[in-house]
């Protein structure tokens, strides 16, 4: 697997002075310290026990509800997507045709599914389970395990005919699984990659499931907002060595927002893109089967005509209405954003003093804690304060982070900056799921290149005490 930076116990060496240093940093870092020092001397004394994640929140889910405020009818559509988006995918002779030839998982909630439907990797991983559904006959890749989270993967560069890695930039995704030996396959006899090779030619980067809560708010806030909030954030960003940028369409310019990289621009894209890429079902976004390595289908598991999924325009059936797709982003569209655990006076002084202490140490600057939305054709979208913890922004992460993968203009470091809404009970953390620990998943967002490095620093300078309240109020989010 690829070899991922460790990040060192204990404080970091003292920079070496740097006599071109900016002093107008060097003045804001001094005042950050004493800020922190200052915030030491009125906070209740906790003692100095090592300060550690307190895991993620049992009891009820903090979100997968509908927003609230939506008419009769978008509550129905709202209902409608919630159930296509549990239903089980099958090659043919079923409700839902075209699973395959190549996929991930064989449902939208199988993925997302952590703390509700919706949600994000699960504790139990579907994908075993799916490697040998129906009968399959697919090996369960190193990468892939019961407890780990649920993974897709990406190529960095392209593979020929005979699987050996060529100069040529892929980041596509490689379904982990084929239908080869399902009884409803027929006699498809397409492969799996070679991931073994992969890993060890140190060709792959992985990916996990990014939550769906609140997404149709994210989609609604306008790009006046995105910009000037990034233009508010910018003396300190730039004291800071953050320099984050939307990510924007090749087409027209726009901001794009969904994703790991925010390279997709709308709630469909993202639904149409996710239903071929992760299922290997065609629709009417992305019509066309996906083979590998190269772009041919052996003719024995091209099964159903294509698109699979499609606008049923016969309104006179049971079953006649809008696609897949179209019923999966009104459902993200229409899920609220998670609840936290308390607000205000009503959270511990621990949780209270870490939101102080989250602002203090600027972590803010990226996680932006709210915007609001702007007019939007649904009226319980619009003018809503969206607690997002995020700039909708795509940053420099080091190569501690790089996945070696471009996606619009995001390069291979660049990420856009997580929300944090519902960390409170997340499972597994970053864009690959490499940690479940909340301290791991901060401590790794510093090293080379990353442009949160002085953000760790300063966390690094807190006491024991302090990063305990300040994990504490992202356990609470």
């Amino acid at each position: 697997m690829e070899k991922m930076n460790k990040i060192p116990n204990g404080n970091p060496k003292p920079a070496i002075r740097n006599k071109n240093a900016n002093p107008k940093r060097q003045i804001l870092l001094r005042g950050l310290a004493i800020l922190i020092c200052s915030l030491s001397a009125v906070y209740a004394v906790q003692g100095q026990n090592q300060a550690h994640d307190p895991g993620p929140r049992t009891g009820t889910p903090a979100a997968g509800n509908a927003i609230a405020g939506l008419t009769s009818a978008q509550l129905s559509y709202f209902t409608d997507g919630q159930t296509r988006f549990q239903e089980v995918e099958s090659v043919q002779n079923g409700k839902n045709n075209g699973l395959g030839p190549s996929f991930n998982s064989n449902s939208c909630s199988s993925c997302h599914a952590q703390p509700s439907v919706g949600g994000t990797s699960p504790s139990v991983n579907p994908q075993i389970a799916v490697a040998s559904a129906e009968g399959a006959t697919n090996s369960v890749p190193q990468f892939i395990n019961l407890t780990g989270p649920v993974r897709e993967a990406r190529f960095k560069f392209a593979v020929d005919a005979n699987e050996r890695v060529t100069n040529n930039p892929d980041g596509g995704v490689h379904g982990l699984f084929t239908i080869k030996g399902r009884s409803d396959a027929g006699s498809c006899q397409m492969g799996q990659p070679d991931f073994q090779r992969m890993v060890a030619e140190n060709n792959i980067s992985f990916r996990i499931p990014t939550p769906t809560f609140g997404l149709g708010l994210i989609e609604s806030i306008s790009e006046d907002a995105i910009m000037a909030n990034q233009a508010s954030q910018s003396t300190g960003a730039q004291f800071l060595g953050i320099s984050g940028v939307p990510n924007r369409s090749g087409n027209d310019g726009s901001i794009t927002r969904f994703g790991w990289k925010a390279q997709n621009k709308s709630l469909l894209m993202f639904s149409g893109e996710a239903y071929n890429v992760e299922m290997g079902i065609t629709n009417e976004l992305f019509p066309n089967e996906r083979g590998y390595p190269t772009a041919q289908v052996p003719s024995s598991c091209m099964i159903n005509p294509t698109p699979e999924d499609t606008t049923n325009f016969d309104v006179t059936s049971s079953v006649g209405g809008p696609s897949d797709i179209v019923a999966f982003s009104d459902f993200m569209r229409f899920l609220d954003q998670p609840t936290p655990a308390c607000t205000g006076t009503g959270c511990s002084q621990s949780i209270q003093n870490g939101r102080n202490l989250f602002i203090a140490t600027k972590c803010s600057v990226c996680h932006t804690p709210s915007m609001t939305t702007g007019s939007s054709y649904v009226a319980a979208l619009s003018n809503v304060q969206v607690n997002l913890f995020s700039d909708l922004l795509i940053h420099h992460m080091g190569n501690g982070l790089a996945d070696g993968v471009s996606q619009g203009a995001a390069g291979p470091d660049q990420f856009r900056t997580a929300p944090l809404w519902g960390l409170g009970q997340r499972l597994f953390f970053l864009h690959d799921g490499r940690t479940s620990d909340l301290t791991q998943a901060i401590e790794a967002h510093a090293s080379q290149g990353s442009e949160a490095n002085q953000v760790i620093r300063i966390f690094n300078q807190l006491s024991q005490s302090q990063k305990q309240d300040l994990l504490n109020f992202l356990r609470s989010l």
